[in-house]
């Protein structure tokens, strides 16, 4: 089955009212991908970088994330890339039963229209054909994507203090999250 089609039939609702696709990335992506993160990081977002990530460093950042065990997802619509997410597969011999979510970020003007949600439909309904039944992910605490992965069905686990740096400079807490989908 195509993946297109797979996730389309997922986002139905979404994909009807914003004219936009899920589809894998590819190479041609990355400078895509990189606007997308400096963007991101520019507004506030920690997704890896700090505040002074610039084009070629995120362009650096996805061509190695693209070859990795994991599948990334792009939404593209009339106005190019508007959002992604990546299902990592990399996991250790004793752990292929779980995936973790990386890097769900959706552009500014694509944003509070279920884009979000799409792509992590997309990205869990990918799961199984991977053998993978359980996922994790990390946010930053009091995020607004905390709510989103609560709306999910996400289990919040835990939360670790001074986890990470934001784009500003100061040390934000991480909230960890699973979810476990049936066994393939």
């Amino acid at each position: 089955m195509r993946l297109e089609r797979h996730c389309w039939g997922l986002v139905s609702r979404w994909a009807r009212c914003c004219s936009e696709m899920i589809r894998p990335a590819t190479p041609a992506d990355i400078a895509a991908l990189a606007a997308l993160t400096v963007e991101a990081v520019a507004g506030g977002a920690s997704i890896h970088f700090r505040g002074d990530v610039d084009l070629e460093t995120a362009a650096a950042f996805w061509r190695g994330l693209l070859a990795q065990e994991a599948v990334t997802l792009v939404a593209v619509d009339r106005q190019g890339l508007a959002g992604t997410v990546t299902l990592g597969l990399d996991t250790p011999p004793n752990q292929r039963h779980r995936a973790e979510i990386r890097k769900l970020i959706v552009a500014a003007r694509a944003r509070r229209r279920g884009l979000g949600a799409a792509l992590m439909q997309a990205a869990e309904a990918l799961a199984p054909a991977h053998g993978r039944w359980l996922l994790t992910l990390d946010t930053v605490t009091g995020d607004d994507a905390e709510r989103l992965y609560a709306r999910l069905g996400w289990d919040r686990d835990g939360q670790i203090a001074d986890f990470a740096y934001a784009p500003d400079g100061r040390l934000t807490s991480t909230s960890l999250f699973s979810k476990r989908l049936p066994r393939p």
